[in-house]
């Protein structure tokens, strides 16, 4: 989850294309490749997606991710980022069509359906 420090969090809104959720607010996410590492991962994944690089990482926690349409089973863990607001831009436009900044307080929606659990572990 890439935050700005000052208490506002990045969210990014699925695109038509999105392979779930589309129109939903979230974080972004993505997958380890092999033989990398978590931090490696984070930075790759934050340069893909926003087009920034993180000023700082930090592990928040681990989660089970259940869903049922379709069934899958996945693991996430789950890390804040800091980033330069400034720096940031849609990097890949096939999975958002808008970023925005939020407060943990004044949430756009509707949020995808595993963004709670996540912003559970940032608060």
């Amino acid at each position: 989850m890439c935050h700005d420090g000052d208490g506002r969090i990045l969210l990014a809104r699925r695109s038509a294309r999105a392979r779930d959720e589309p129109g939903a607010w979230d974080c972004g996410a993505g997958a380890l490749e092999f033989g990398e590492t978590f931090e490696a991962a984070v930075t790759r994944e934050v340069g893909e997606e926003y087009s920034a690089r993180p000023l700082e990482i930090r592990q928040l926690g681990v989660r089970n991710v259940l869903r049922a349409d379709p069934p899958s089973h996945w693991v996430a863990v789950v890390f804040a980022v800091l980033v330069d607001p400034a720096g940031v831009r849609i990097g890949e436009p096939d999975k958002f069509d808008e970023l925005a900044w939020f407060t943990p307080a004044a949430l756009p929606s509707p949020l995808h359906s595993q963004l709670p659990a996540t912003l559970a572990l940032f608060r």
